[in-house]
């Protein structure tokens, strides 16, 4: 098979294990930089561009798009599927995800436990809107944010109130939710490749800091997780619909929650973590779903 592994450099560890992979069980696998890439769409044969040659032939596309391209990436990834190209993740399910509030309310409606979470864009009442989550200590989070930024620990009522208002003040979305303090400053990352959780790690964040990312200097090690952990992260995956996600669940008292669903999960932590040839399964699943014109979302915007 020809993959195309749309991402931003081929020396990023996730990238180059994809491709290493695909090499090893016979495939062509070629990196190819998302923001290179420009397209013919109104015309009755689709093309995507890059750096001058048209991308044709092309069997799978594996999407690795960062959340501050998830527009540009999303269309690049669009236009293979309208070629017939199979996606990995589905750019609808991608732009869902990346979504916080739209994630979270699929996931609510879906039945699927989440942190009680608080949305509002200029609430007359800021204390009405902390009461409502349980009242401090509260997490507030920016809508746009990633791998940790834009995410603020508020201890005491007045933070809480602070913090709300500055965000607000510079015309920010944000959620604010409830803190769930049983967990200790860590969580639980589940990879997902179809039905299954084909690896799960804990990550921990490092002393005095409660957002566990390892980004933020969060440790990761192996976990055994319970069945109602593994059966909640491979419905929160479908109900994004994604294929491939990292799901990551909080233990609390009232039982395990989602925090976020990850489109483009990182592969370094939880390989190293697990010891798992989580590329390989990726790649694996791919031969076994691989179609023209293979989507679930077609026409459906």
């Amino acid at each position: 098979m020809k993959i195309a592994i749309l991402s931003r450099k081929a020396s990023l560890y996730s990238t180059r294990r994809l491709v290493e992979a695909a090499k090893q069980r016979g495939h062509e696998a070629r990196v190819i930089d998302t923001l290179r890439c420009y397209m013919n769409v109104a015309t009755h044969r689709p093309e995507v561009h890059y750096k001058g040659e048209i991308l044709e032939g092309f069997d799978a596309v594996i999407p690795r798009i960062g959340a501050s391209i998830t527009f540009y990436g999303a269309a690049v990834l669009r236009q293979f599927e309208i070629m017939g190209v199979y996606p990995l993740n589905e750019s609808v399910a991608i732009s869902r995800s990346r979504d916080k509030l739209r994630s979270l309310q699929l996931l609510s409606r879906k039945g699927i436990g989440l942190p009680v979470t608080g949305f509002a864009h200029s609430p007359d009442d800021v204390d009405d809107l902390i009461k409502m989550v349980g009242g401090a200590p509260v997490v507030i989070k920016l809508l746009e944010g990633t791998q940790g930024i834009g995410v603020v620990l508020a201890e005491t009522q007045k933070a809480a109130e602070s913090v709300i208002e500055a965000f607000m003040g510079l015309k920010a979305n944000i959620l604010v939710q409830e803190y769930i303090r049983e967990a200790g400053g860590a969580d639980i990352r589940c990879l997902v490749v179809g039905d299954k959780v084909v690896a799960a790690m804990k990550r921990q964040a490092k002393e005095g800091e409660f957002r566990s990312n390892l980004h933020r200097g969060g440790s990761a090690s192996l976990i055994k997780i319970s069945p109602e952990e593994r059966s909640t992260a491979v419905r929160a995956a479908k109900v994004m619909g994604l294929n491939v996600a990292g799901v990551d669940i909080l233990r609390s008292n009232h039982g395990s929650v989602v925090m976020e669903v990850n489109s483009s999960p990182g592969l370094e932590g939880i390989e190293q973590a697990t010891g798992k040839d989580v590329a390989g399964i990726i790649i694996e699943f791919i031969e076994k779903n691989a179609k023209p014109y293979k989507t679930q979302t077609r026409g459906k915007g």
